[in-house]
Parts: C-alpha cells; structure tokens; sequence
C-alpha cells in the first residue's frame, strides 16, 4: 500500500492523524471531528462534491461536451419537444447507480421512476478493431473558492466493450455499455505493439494510434480538460454553500474519475464522474502500476507525501512554514506593487502588504501544490483568462487567477 511505503500507520479517531481516507463520504459519522480540523489535516472527500458525481446532477447540467439529457419526471414536456425536433435520435436510459442501462424505445421510456434519467445515445463512437471504449481522466480538486483542479497526466485509463460495435445490436450491452468484465489495451491488436511490445502508456499508445491514422489526438486532451473545467467552475458555487459551515475548508480534496466517450470526428462528450474511483487491481493485475502512481503523485501534491516528515509538521514550530515557503516565494507583480499605496486599489491586493491571512495561506497552499504537483497537471487556475472573464468568478478566484499569471510571466513552470 502507498501509505504504507511513505511511512505512515492506520490510526483510529483518538490518534493524532494526517489523513482520513474514506469510501464514502464522512460527513454525517464524523460531523463534529471534522468541523475543526488542524492545519496539516487532510480528508478525501468535499462535502457537496456530490454535484458533481451525482450522474443525474452532472448529466442534466447547461453546458458543452455532456450528451443531451432530461430528468425524470420533471422533463418530460422538454424531452418530447426534443424528440419532435430530432425523431431519429437513439436515447439511453440510466440510473444513478449505473445500473440497468440500455437503448430503449421512445414509448417504452416511463416518466415516473424519479430514480433514472435520459441520456442522448452517441451514435458514431470512434471504433478500434471494431471497439467502443471509454477513457478515464484521474482529477484532483484540492480547493474551492478559490478553485484549483488537477488532472493526473502520467497516464488515463482505456476500458473497451467487450463485443464489437458492428453489426450493431441495441439487445447486446457489451457492444456499447464498458462492463466490469471490460477488455483491457492489451488485448486490443492494433495497440499491442505500442503498450506491451514498446512499453507506451495507455495515453501514449491512444496518440500514437491516433497520429498514424493521421488525426491530431490533442484534440481529445484539450476537450477533456476544458470539459473538467466547465463542470468545476459550474458546480462550484454549490459546493461552497454546502462548506459554509466548516471552520476550515483549506483541508479537504477530491479524487475523481471522469469517464468520456470519443466520436468518429474526435469529439468527446463527459458520461460521468466517479467518487471513490475503484484503484484495486484485483481484477486486472496489470493495472496495478498506474493506480499505485495516481496515488503516490496524490499524496504529494496534497503534502502527504512530500519530502517533510509527517510528525515534523505537526509541530507548532514548523507551523509558519518559513523554510517551506516565505512570503518572498509568494510576491508578484513588482512593478505594480512599486506604485501601490494602499489596499483599496485591485490590483495592489496581491501586494505583500494587503495580504490577508487567508490570502496568505490560499498563496502558501497553491505554492507548496505547485512544487509537489509531480505528474498531475493543473488545470484551473488557467493562465489565459482574460479581464471580462475574470468578472464572473469569486473576488478569490480572480485574484488567485491573477497571482498565477504573475507567477507564470516570471517562470514557464507556472504556465500550467
């Protein structure tokens, strides 16, 4: 186990802990020991992430990259106003557990189970040898309002169904639902020689795939990750209401699996976000490697698994983190700052002297995530957000937003 290997020992709640590892989410058990949490503690879950990983949530949500859906009952006027526009579209029926899903028939879908909604079924997924196959995008939310997202870029997980898409059958799932029982890359012929014989990543051997076929496969990426980034920053305002009560909301973090489905023309649409991804290789041995790496680069963009013993930083004497990170790692801007009198002025607020202590330790946060990020990618913050765009977030987004753009125009390792 990970943990084990960084050095740390299960604990109960009675111990002095650094991280709480649950399945589920806590919240409701532990209420009380988790509303004051000390600085160093971390938890794996946000509380209101669930707008997030709710499949009916995410999927009924206004925005690009999500397959047309309606809620049941609430939609049922706007899905037959959508059929009568579009008659020969194919529609899935889902659940929220991600059972009994299948195409059915416009009049076979009933409007009074509150438990499923419908999903626009894409009709022209892009096939090799034949196979659908979905990919998952590991994603590390570390903070909310300010947010900051992270995708794991070490690699992404590649399911195929287990039949082949043609001659399509809407009575056979495995041709276009990804079981449990899904066909791992390996067993995929025209990627074989990259991942087994040459030793790619399943993400390198998708691109390497892609290109002989002379298509452009960042296409995919940036889709992806600006489909992370739109459900992010939508939900976001949500789960800030839902942390209003916690005294501290600087210790919490997400993992979350967002699986996408690919078309013919490379365009991806978002199927679903999963809490608690499964990261057991019990099934399939070989992936043990690439779930022991999204762990390991977790636990050190969180400060887990960084380079400063666990214990060490549970002192009080460490907590002003000076050696770790200092106000002069933090400064941005001087020719800015130079000019700056006072704090009223917005651009002066990231101004060693308009600091606040909040701003402070979002700054000191972000800092220490950049320095451990290892193989995970940020996303948001983006470094391209312009000033009309800037105005539609929090004042504590906009100016973390603009402490990265400070930090990048001095050093390229900040531009992502």
């Amino acid at each position: 186990m990970i943990l084990e290997r960084l050095g740390f020992r299960r604990g109960d709640n009675n111990s002095h802990w650094d991280l709480l590892w649950a399945h589920d989410y806590p919240f409701k058990t532990l209420a009380n020991n988790l509303k004051y949490l000390r600085e160093y503690q971390k938890v794996n879950h946000i509380p209101g992430c669930g707008f997030i990983t709710n499949k009916v949530d995410l999927s009924t949500t206004n925005i690009q990259y999500l397959p047309v859906s309606f809620r049941i009952p609430q939609d049922e006027k706007n899905f037959y106003d959508y059929i009568g526009k579009n008659p020969y579209k194919l529609f899935v029926e889902k659940s929220n557990f991600h059972r009994g899903i299948s195409i059915k028939n416009v009049e076979n879908i009933k409007f009074n189970n509150n438990e499923n909604f419908i999903q626009e079924f894409i009709e022209r997924p892009y096939l090799i040898d034949g196979y659908k196959f979905d990919v998952g995008i590991y994603t590390v939310i570390t903070s909310i309002d300010p947010l900051r997202v992270y995708v794991y870029k070490g690699d992404v997980l590649f399911r195929f169904c287990s039949h082949q898409y043609y001659p399509f059958n809407p009575d056979d799932l495995d041709k276009y639902i990804v079981g449990d029982d899904y066909l791992p890359i390996w067993n995929i012929s025209s990627l074989k020689q990259y991942y087994v014989s040459m030793g790619f990543s399943m993400k390198d051997t998708f691109d390497a795939y892609v290109r002989s076929r002379n298509e452009d496969p960042n296409k995919v990426w940036d889709s992806a990750y600006q489909a992370i980034k739109l459900v992010a920053s939508k939900k976001e305002k949500q789960i800030a209401d839902t942390m209003r009560h916690l005294n501290n909301t600087m210790n919490f973090f997400e993992l979350v699996r967002f699986d996408f489905i690919i078309d013919e023309d490379l365009n991806v649409f978002l199927m679903e976000a999963n809490m608690s991804p499964n990261l057991s290789s019990a099934h399939y041995p070989e992936n043990r490697l690439l779930y022991e790496q999204v762990l390991f680069n977790l636990f050190a963009l969180i400060g887990i698994g960084q380079r400063i013993d666990p214990a060490f930083r549970r002192q009080s004497s460490w907590r002003d983190r000076a050696v770790e990170v200092s106000d002069k790692n933090l400064v941005v801007f001087p020719e800015i700052c130079s000019k700056c009198t006072d704090c009223i002025r917005s651009e002066c607020q990231l101004c060693k002297f308009c600091f606040t202590d909040e701003l402070r330790l979002i700054l000191i946060q972000s800092y220490v995530e950049h320095q451990n990020k290892m193989d995970y990618k940020r996303i948001f913050p983006p470094n391209n957000m312009q000033v009309m765009q800037l105005n539609n977030y929090t004042l504590k987004n906009q100016l973390l937003m603009k402490w990265y753009q400070g930090k990048c125009a001095v050093d390229p390792s900040w531009c992502e």
